[in-house]
């Protein structure tokens, strides 16, 4: 780990990676991609500390508020987060200024926030994005080795869903071969369901390779299920979009079970929910109906 002094913050979609690096060691990580120009080893995390000043900064001077989201590159609750409390300084801020909040996690410490998550949805709006990929617990802990199982994560979305903060679950990558079953899809899908999810983005049953990711991963498949990684280079060379030969049929089932349970099912209506702040919402006004009465 460690620590620069960054000169921006936001993105132009009003994203910010708090972190750049991770300690999660998925092995299909994209972020490992060469394509984002990482200039230091990938769990050596580097640390924006001025971040919180930054923010501040921002949020002091916008006149219209803004969902401000976290997670795309770096989840903000990895490991180093529980000692350095970056994320939740954020979410105050955020909280104290009356924006909007979103994150997107595969880890059970975004529970120690729930208390901001809360007070900011009474506000305006926060939503939690949450990682679901694999429901073999036995199968996550080699794919995703050093963060919570995908049923705990089931337990952090039922837990949101209690204090009707909303939530959307990212099902993606499916890896052909190994999770790319109807067994794994019709799982997950009953942990939304039953979490009561707002949406799930879900691109194709498949996953995305580039150089470095690809590389990281073919050597994580030569570790872990020796032969496979050959199995891919035959099937797909150096393709990009890496689909399961089931894709279709899988997809059909994805989307006819979320249309079944009134779930936001295309990505790009998830996005415009997660983007989409409310002038008022009705969170705020039962709080002031409740604060006069």
């Amino acid at each position: 780990m460690h620590f620069v002094q960054a000169k921006s913050l936001l993105t132009r979609w009003n994203g910010m990676n708090i972190y750049r690096g991770c300690s999660h060691g998925c092995i299909y990580c994209d972020s490992r991609s060469e394509c984002y120009q990482m200039k230091h080893p990938f769990e050596d995390i580097e640390v924006k500390e001025n971040a919180p000043v930054l923010l501040e900064n921002i949020l002091k001077t916008k006149r219209k508020k803004i969902m401000i989201s976290t997670g795309s590159m770096s989840d903000p609750y990895q490991h180093c987060e529980e000692k350095l409390g970056m994320t939740r300084k954020c979410l105050e801020l955020i909280d104290r200024y009356g924006f909007g909040a979103s994150v997107i996690t595969k880890s059970d410490l975004v529970l120690r926030d729930i208390d901001l998550f809360d007070s900011i949805n009474r506000k305006s709006k926060s939503v939690l994005q949450m990682s679901l990929t694999i429901a073999d617990d036995r199968l996550s802990k080699i794919i995703e080795p050093h963060v919570c199982t995908t049923a705990r994560r089931y337990e952090v979305l039922k837990e949101f869903q209690k204090r009707a903060i909303p939530t959307v679950v990212w099902m993606t990558p499916f890896l052909p071969l190994l999770t790319d079953t109807e067994e794994n899809l019709r799982t997950i899908l009953d942990y939304c369901i039953d979490a009561g999810v707002k949406g799930i983005i879900c691109f194709n049953i498949g996953m995305t390779l580039r150089q470095g990711d690809r590389e990281y991963y073919y050597k994580a498949l030569d570790r872990h299920f020796p032969g496979l990684s050959r199995e891919y280079q035959k099937r797909y060379g150096s393709a990009y979009e890496v689909n399961s030969a089931d894709n279709t049929r899988l997809m059909k089932l994805f989307h006819t079970t979320c249309e079944q349970h009134g779930i936001l099912h295309t990505p790009d209506e998830c996005f415009r929910y997660i983007a989409q702040m409310p002038e008022k919402s009705d969170q705020l006004s039962l709080f002031e109906d409740l604060e006069k009465s």
